[in-house]
């Protein structure tokens, strides 16, 4: 978190300045994970954890093979595969994978990204979290149930659409449904004018193949059967505005959507209504 809040500072003086050229700074603005440290009652639930790591290759900013750290309780039938997002890790979904661990017979899988958490990495992706599901539905086979969280929930309807599986339940906590929105708000943030805002979004063009605008929810939720979609959100949350939610929502009402009043980007993570909700779904889902 302290070098984030020096790279936004950095940012800030200079686009105060209106400097030229700052490039560089910005994708490390938007590309730098925060991390945070394991609490102590996070630690003890990672030690009773089977610890695994996998390798994926990062084509556009380490240039070369990078290891992920992976968490894996349980050998139960059913498998569960979870997807932190941005700035997170798998430990922050210690409650969510405690009420899991009740179910029985299941396998419970979470990672940290690369870039996050505990794994190689100083600027992380989208592409990375995608690919890092990839090798774990790769290594340990098709997950009954996927879940994820704000970008995580992106990365794993991206990651049905390549791997081509068909999960009983897919589970999205607080989505980001825009990412080159959520770029534009970190940029705006931390005060970057126009010009260099849109210098950043065409390097981002050049360098992925793609517009940030490609990576959109609407636009990647093609599905010859649309998956069973469980959903929680606040509609007061300030990461993931509602309104590109509900336009989401209106395209694809057979999503199961529930709103949890209060609970914010990250706070939906702990919150007791929510988990609660949530072990019910998967029960219905593997009992099928």
């Amino acid at each position: 978190m302290k070098k984030l809040k020096q790279i936004i500072t950095q940012t800030k003086e200079i686009a105060a300045a209106n400097s030229a050229g700052f490039n560089d700074l910005v994708w490390q603005l938007i590309c730098y994970s925060p991390k945070m440290q394991v609490r102590l009652q996070q630690e003890q639930l990672l030690n009773e954890a089977e610890h695994f790591s996998l390798k994926v290759n990062d084509d556009y900013f380490a240039k070369k093979q990078l290891t992920f750290n992976g968490f894996k309780w349980g050998n139960g039938k059913h498998k569960i595969l979870i997807t932190h997002g941005w700035g997170s890790k798998a430990a922050d979904f210690g409650d969510i994978i405690t009420a899991l661990r009740e179910i029985g017979d299941v396998e419970i899988i979470a990672f940290d990204a690369p870039g996050n958490g505990s794994s190689e990495a100083e600027l992380s992706n989208l592409l990375l979290f995608i690919l890092a599901a990839e090798a774990i539905i790769k290594a340990y086979g098709k997950p009954d149930v996927l879940i994820g969280h704000s970008l995580g929930a992106m990365a794993n309807v991206m990651a049905i659409k390549e791997t081509e599986i068909a999960p009983s339940l897919l589970v999205s906590l607080t989505p980001l449904v825009r990412l080159k929105e959520n770029f534009e708000a970190s940029m705006n943030a931390a005060g970057v004018q126009q010009p260099a805002q849109d210098e950043f979004l065409e390097s981002f063009e050049v360098l992925f193949g793609y517009p940030a605008s490609y990576y959109n929810l609407n636009r990647q939720y093609l599905f010859d059967i649309e998956p069973n979609h469980w959903l929680a959100y606040d509609n007061a949350d300030l990461v993931a505005p509602y309104p590109y939610l509900q336009e989401f929502l209106n395209a694809h009402p057979s999503v199961n959507a529930r709103h949890y009043e209060g609970t914010g980007q990250e706070r939906i993570l702990k919150s007791p209504e929510m988990i609660v909700d949530l072990v019910k779904e998967v029960k219905i889902a593997l009992e099928k």
